[in-house]
Order: C-alpha cells, then sequence, then structure tokens
C-alpha cells in the first residue's frame, strides 16, 4: 500500500476574518492556496464549498477564533518545499501579524492510505495525540519525522 502525508496546521486569529488587521491575510488566501495546488507533490486541500480557503468550514474546534489548515502531500519534503522555499515562507514568517502565539503544538504532521482524504474530526484527533504524547508514528512533527512503517527519519 502507498502512502501520502497528511498535515493539519491550526492558528487562533487576533481578530476575525473580517477586521482590517486581518487584510492582508485573508488577502492572500486564493493566491497562496493557488500556489499550493500547483507545487509538485501537492495531493490535495480542505476547502469550503467555493472552493477557496477552509475558513468557513466547520471544525472541533470550539473556538471560532481557530482557523484550520489541511492537506495531503507525496512527500516531507514536497510539503516542507512548499512551506519553506516558496511565498508562503512569507506568511510562515509574518504569523505573529495575524496569530497568537500558542502555547501547545499548533501543527501535525500523518500519514495516511493513498487516497484517502482526511476529515477535520481525524485531523484534531491527531493533533491532541501529538500535543498529549508528543511525536510518535501515530502523529509527528518537524522535529521528529515518522516513515509511514514507523521508523523514524
Amino acid at each position: 500500500m502507498k502512502y501520502q502525508l497528511a498535515q493539519l496546521n491550526i492558528a487562533r486569529m487576533l481578530e476575525p476574518l473580517d477586521h482590517p488587521l486581518m487584510w492582508e491575510f485573508v488577502h492572500f488566501l486564493g493566491p497562496i492556496n493557488e500556489l499550493a495546488e500547483q507545487q509538485e507533490g501537492f495531493v490535495w486541500r480542505l476547502k469550503d464549498e467555493e472552493g477557496t480557503s477552509a475558513t468557513s468550514i466547520e471544525t472541533p474546534f470550539a473556538d471560532d477564533m481557530i482557523i484550520v489548515n489541511m492537506s495531503v502531500w507525496e512527500s516531507p519534503e514536497t510539503l516542507r518545499d512548499f512551506v519553506y522555499k516558496t511565498a508562503h515562507s512569507y506568511f510562515v514568517r509574518q504569523g505573529k501579524k495575524w496569530f497568537e502565539k500558542m502555547e501547545r503544538p499548533h501543527m501535525v504532521l500523518w500519514w495516511v492510505p493513498e487516497g484517502h482524504e482526511p476529515t477535520p474530526v481525524e485531523a484534531a484527533a491527531k493533533l491532541e495525540t501529538l500535543q498529549q504524547q508528543g511525536p510518535s508514528a501515530e502523529a509527528f512533527d518537524w522535529s521528529r519525522l515518522f516513515s509511514p512503517e514507523g521508523k523514524q527519519l
């Protein structure tokens, strides 16, 4: 069986999406999502009915100020290249302009069978596993990557 890498990251906004502080972030959501879809190794991303972002999708997080980003990639390398070697990296570096600093892990990686589209509930459970147990073959982060077979990379 072939596996692909799923990722979830959450962020708690400083202001609602329609607040002027969030304008730059919201303005570039569409272009950055399009950029992701054009990247080598991109497989799938969570999107709303309009197909642009996931900001209007109901999530298992009780806080309305938390937004989610979920996607599936062919490998950690292709995801890392997108996150840190494209225009997306600007938004990683500037995140404190729009989002609170989170004290607990807010990003999780895990392997899914090829073709599987994870749900927000599934992703939230993976994040909770990482938060409670630290990186493992079931749920990990950039600090300790695992192979689909469960071996630390």
